[in-house]
């Protein structure tokens, strides 16, 4: 397993360099100028050319390319050039949001979806399961900002149950923090739980037609203990791998659903440094969300290793 965690995360720097140079290319060939955002139409052509000259831009693109890559291997992501702090700082103050409601997003997911799949494999066939696989088909095809706009529309402005739009910090209680994620997590979690429901469904529905399942059964084995022990337990390796990789896109995913309610994210983040042509926000922001996603893939798979050592990590049979 050492010699598997070593060879993931040595892949993981050609993904880092060509994701680099993509975002580089990316902002620096797209249009907008931060030079004119940051002195407005109105500056004169010397104070431009002073500005860009003193931040750089005015250098060859592979020269800052090559000047950014190497800051970026000593460990530095660079500073704002409309905030006077670090990429690494803007982004762990922007963390904590999308963090909660990632975290909140997946219990949702998977309260819904592993209920709602074994709910609708246990009454495979039945009106149940059509109704489970109809809303997991629905979850599927609505896009995450149109039913946050819904959920809006209905829970906040008609019942007003939740508030609109915003997010209490965590010097709030629990509670109040919960109450303000709670639309958005919904929002973003309903997609992720229709994707858990599908795959719980029909790994037991294979898991199902084993013949130990069927011994068991015939031996009058409960079957709630048919169900949870012997039927889920041996689907739970794909389950566990949907379920990491759905956290890893909450995580990188939350950019829309952070616009639409308003809270302080890193999508937020993204979003703000976009408009303003923050260069080295979006660029730092990037490929330290790539890392995340990265690195908790390489730990579903250690722990889907560790819930089945018959896994092979290194790539033999076991």
């Amino acid at each position: 397993m050492l010699w598997y965690s070593c060879h993931r995360i040595l892949a993981l720097l050609p993904v880092l360099l060509v994701i680099s140079v993509v975002v580089f290319c990316l902002v620096h060939l797209a249009p907008g100028d931060p030079v004119l955002v940051m002195l407005g139409n109105d500056a004169s052509p010397a104070d431009i050319a002073a500005l860009r000259q003193q931040m750089g831009l005015d250098k060859p693109l592979l020269v800052q390319f090559i000047a950014w890559s190497g800051a970026v291997l000593r460990g530095d992501l660079g500073h704002s050039l409309f905030m006077n702090a670090s990429v690494v700082s803007l982004f762990f103050q922007h963390l904590q949001p999308t963090l909660a409601l990632a975290i909140y997003a997946q219990l949702i997911a998977l309260v819904l979806g592993l209920g709602g799949g074994i709910l609708s494999a246990w009454q495979h066939g039945r009106f149940t399961d059509r109704v489970v696989r109809w809303l997991a088909t629905l979850g599927m095809s609505v896009p995450g900002f149109l039913l946050g706009l819904f959920l809006i529309f209905f829970f906040a402005v008609q019942l007003r149950w939740f508030p609109v739009v915003g997010y209490r910090s965590s010097g709030g209680s629990l509670l109040a923090n919960l109450w303000y994620l709670t639309l958005p997590a919904l929002a973003l979690g309903f997609r992720i739980a229709a994707l858990i429901a599908r795959m719980t469904r029909a790994v037991m529905l294979d898991v199902l037609q084993e013949n130990f399942i069927k011994t068991a059964r015939a031996k009058g084995v409960p079957e709630r203990r048919v169900l949870l022990r012997h039927t889920l337990k041996n689907a739970l390796i794909p389950i566990l791998t949907i379920c990491g990789e759905s956290f890893a896109s909450l995580v990188t995913g939350t950019i829309v659903i952070e616009s639409v309610f308003g809270i302080p994210g890193v999508g937020s983040l993204i979003v703000d440094s976009i408009e303003r042509r923050d260069f080295t926000v979006i660029q730092g922001t990037v490929l330290l969300i790539t890392f995340s996603y990265v690195l908790i893939n390489l730990l579903v798979d250690l722990l889907s290793y560790l819930a089945d050592p018959r896994i092979s990590v290194t790539g033999k049979s076991a």
